[in-house]
């Protein structure tokens, strides 16, 4: 039998942990996924066009491409990350002025 005092201690909790499931937007780019074309292992021997590129969708789209990566994960300035190694996943590193300053796998 269940506790009624369990669960409505319970409901106020798990909506301040849905809140903390929330992101937080980038600025003007999103991360983003790519169809199931791409999906291999992230490689960046051809990424150094990109850098001082504007950081945009459509550049986003095109390392994708490049990189044969599954996952986009942009690097807004002064921002923090997790340590968690993807091998499916490239990380766009851009400063303030919008401009792509590092791309790396991971």
């Amino acid at each position: 039998m269940r506790n009624p005092s369990l669960l409505g201690a319970a409901a106020p909790l798990a909506l301040a942990l849905a809140g903390c499931a929330a992101t937080q937007s980038g600025g003007p780019i999103e991360d983003r996924e790519a169809g199931v074309a791409n999906g291999g292992e992230c490689t960046t021997e051809s990424t150094q066009r990109f850098i001082g590129q504007t950081a945009s969708s459509e550049t986003g789209a095109a390392i994708l491409t490049a990189t044969k990566s599954r996952t986009l994960r942009w690097g807004p300035p002064d921002s923090m990350f997790t340590m968690d190694y993807r091998p499916d996943r490239v990380t766009v590193m851009y400063d303030a002025q919008l401009r792509i300053t590092e791309i790396r796998c991971g």
